[in-house]
């Protein structure tokens, strides 16, 4: 019997066309319906969370798993400066009402809220607090869920450098929003100079592959099909030497989650700046099984 990871190369690529009368995720009222939602970097705590877009998202998708893959809440910046408007207090209200309305949601600490990894084994309000999943999609595949930020030499070696990183993002989250409210006046779309910044410098593409490659390459030792992080708020379906990997992006510029469908078929979905519209940047077939 083959290993479950020599299937790898089969689950890209798949044809994804269904009318909507087939379509399993959608109810007699047209709402989607999603059997799993991964979501990550919020970052409630800061003034660039896109706290309104996030709970317009998870009311129009429901599902019967949520996980929350790490820096849900920004302990780092909340620590400098108390920031928390009502609507950050909705996205927490609004978790803990779906797992008290039967869906199973998991919380995956990251390196912003590490102050939650002291809680791992607990509940809150009937959400779980775990170090890492193992979440398996109706195909059968088992995915590694963990935040990420365990495979980043500088949060692990050099913690006072990434202090002075996120301080620098911050910058340049409000440098970015000065910017866009110009670009609007003059009827440009949204652009993301943090995003540019870090694809463009060669040292910061060379991070996330480098980062991509590890936590893959984790990922196949510990025997799982693939694996789903956020930490480096870069949203991506791709397979690394037989491995699926998979990035939920974030809620601060990318507006992103990676949700499965009830067949199993994995995909990036981008929530839009005034509707909720979906932009599929990669999808996942279900054929691969343990």
């Amino acid at each position: 019997m083959k290993h479950p990871l020599e299937h790898g190369s089969h689950w890209l690529g798949q044809a994804m066309e269904r009318s909507a009368a087939q379509d399993p995720d959608e109810d007699k009222g047209g709402t989607r319906r999603y059997r799993t939602v991964f979501i990550s970097d919020l970052h409630l705590g800061t003034p660039g969370c896109r706290a309104e877009d996030l709970l317009a998202f998870l009311k129009a998708s429901p599902c019967e798993q949520l996980y929350l893959v790490g820096d849900i809440i920004d302990g780092w910046q909340l620590r400098r400066r108390w920031y928390w408007p009502q609507t950050h207090n909705d996205v927490v209200q609004k978790l803990l009402r779906a797992a008290r309305k039967g869906c199973r949601v998991v919380f995956v600490p990251g390196n912003h809220d590490e102050f939650a990894r002291g809680f791992i084994g607990h509940q809150f309000g009937g959400i779980e607090v775990l170090d890492d999943a193992v979440h398996t999609t109706a195909a059968g595949q088992r995915l590694w869920v963990t935040h990420g930020d365990y495979f980043d030499g500088v949060i692990q070696y050099a913690k006072w450098l990434a202090y002075v990183g996120d301080n620098l993002y911050e910058f340049a989250l409000r440098l970015n929003r000065y910017l866009n409210h110009l670009r609007a006046k003059f009827g440009l779309p949204y652009w993301s100079l943090s995003a540019y910044l870090k694809l463009k410098v060669k040292k910061a593409v060379s991070f996330i592959n480098d980062f991509e490659q590890a936590v893959a390459h984790e990922a196949r030792k510990r025997g799982h099909h693939g694996v789903v992080c956020g930490h480096i708020h870069h949203a991506e379906i791709r397979e690394i030497e037989g491995v699926l990997y998979c990035n939920d992006g974030d809620w601060v510029e990318s507006l992103t989650a990676l949700v499965e469908h009830h067949d199993g078929r994995l995909e990036i979905v981008r929530w839009g700046e005034a509707a909720p519209t979906q932009d599929v940047q990669g999808t996942v077939g279900a054929a691969a099984t343990a």
